[in-house]
């Protein structure tokens, strides 16, 4: 779910200011084939991609914790 929500984000926000994928790819040091990914939502996305991506296109990451008690 996660990466659908970050994928969706990301193209959009992406065609919003009309960069390529090859272009936000070498804006924020990633490979086109790990943005290409993300945007469709496949496979798991570090923290360091998902900054890079975020400061990029000028967006804020907001990262929530969820605390787990007894294991739950």
């Amino acid at each position: 779910m996660l990466a659908n929500h970050l994928g969706k984000t990301t193209r959009n926000r992406r065609k919003e200011l009309g960069i390529t994928q090859p272009h936000l790819a070498e804006l924020a040091k990633v490979s086109t084939n790990t943005l290409c990914k993300l945007e469709l939502g496949q496979g798991d996305t570090s923290l360091d991609v998902m900054k890079k991506l975020a400061e990029a296109l000028g967006l804020e990451l907001k990262i929530k914790v969820k605390k787990i008690v007894n294991g739950q």
